[in-house]
């Protein structure tokens, strides 16, 4: 092949990762917040799932791509409300309450989009290139040649970043997560803080797996995220809780993502079972790395992960 066509095949393989991993980057940023509020949201496959079908049905029923979008986060936002009022209020177990809706939401998601499998979506969010920057060689085709949903990310991950770091409110988020009786002594609304960024992170949850029926494959099947949303909660881990790591870490799994399809159409002899496999042993390999390395000096995560909150405790 020749060097221009290397090129071209490697630009196309980058601009994949970053369509691939836009969903898993949604999801993931939506568990961070929830994470750094202390709470541990394993409902995120679930949640991605109703806000798939949910924003396909809304999208088809108004002709408008944007509705969806609006479905999509109203209906993670209820569903990751329901975690809410388990873990927060009942301080029911995390990892169970989660479990529970990753199942419930897998149901909800095939019974509502029962009707609609195999059902054509006019109207979806489709690559658009930015004036001027989608000009720039290389960097243009990668990243400034995808749909509206791409390009918000680019907005997000930065914006949450400095909320996290350089706001007050996130100094506030931050210290629910890590010790909430010390925040709850000084004044900070512990509940409600953990309220407001379970349900935002439900939403984001919901707008990844719109993203999925909106605009990577404009339609709905079943059991579509086929396990994004755990990639997406392990991507948490592996990104340290950092938002800017996190969207780094998507763009790879998207490119694994990517890389797979991409043997299959050079018709290189590997079992279609193991290129769908790729991703998720990158998951396991990058987990086992990253807790090694960090077993000595602590894993990073937030000190109250996974902890109810009760003031009487204090």
């Amino acid at each position: 092949m020749a060097e221009g066509g290397q090129t071209n095949v490697l630009i196309l393989i980058l601009a994949t990762a970053v369509t691939a991993g836009t969903p898993i980057l949604y999801a993931a940023l939506g568990e961070l917040l929830a994470e750094r509020s202390g709470v541990i949201n394993l409902g995120v496959e679930g949640m991605m799932l109703t806000g798939a079908v949910c924003g396909f049905m809304a999208a088809l029923a108004f002709q408008n791509p944007w509705a969806g979008v609006a479905a999509a986060m109203l209906a993670g936002g209820l569903v990751s409300a329901i975690h809410a009022f388990l873990t927060v209020t009942l301080r029911a177990d995390q990892v169970v309450s989660g479990l529970a809706l990753t199942i419930f939401g897998t149901g909800l998601s095939g019974f509502l989009g029962k009707s609609y499998v195999g059902t054509p979506l006019p109207v979806h969010f489709s690559a658009d290139p930015l004036p001027g920057l989608g000009d720039i060689p290389v960097i243009g085709p990668i990243f400034f040649h995808q749909d509206p949903l791409v390009y918000i990310t680019y907005l997000l991950v930065p914006a949450m970043w400095v909320f996290i770091y350089k706001t007050r409110p996130g100094l506030h988020l931050r210290s629910i997560g890590e010790n909430p009786w010390a925040a709850d002594s000084l004044g900070v609304r512990v509940i409600l803080s953990r309220y407001l960024y379970v349900i935002a992170g439900g939403m984001l949850a919901g707008l990844g797996g719109a993203y999925l029926s909106l605009a990577y494959a404009p339609s709905w099947l079943e059991n579509m995220t086929a396990g994004r949303g755990w990639i997406a909660v392990a991507l948490v881990i592996f990104a340290v809780w950092n938002p800017v790591r996190a969207m780094a870490g998507a763009y790879i799994f998207g490119g694994i993502d990517a890389l797979g399809f991409r043997l299959q159409v050079l018709g290189l002899m590997v079992s279609p079972f193991f290129l769908k496999m790729l991703p998720y042993i990158f998951t396991v390999l990058v987990l086992i790395i990253v807790i090694g390395r960090s077993r000595g000096a602590g894993a990073g995560s937030p000190g109250a992960l996974g902890i109810p909150f009760d003031r009487e405790e204090r």
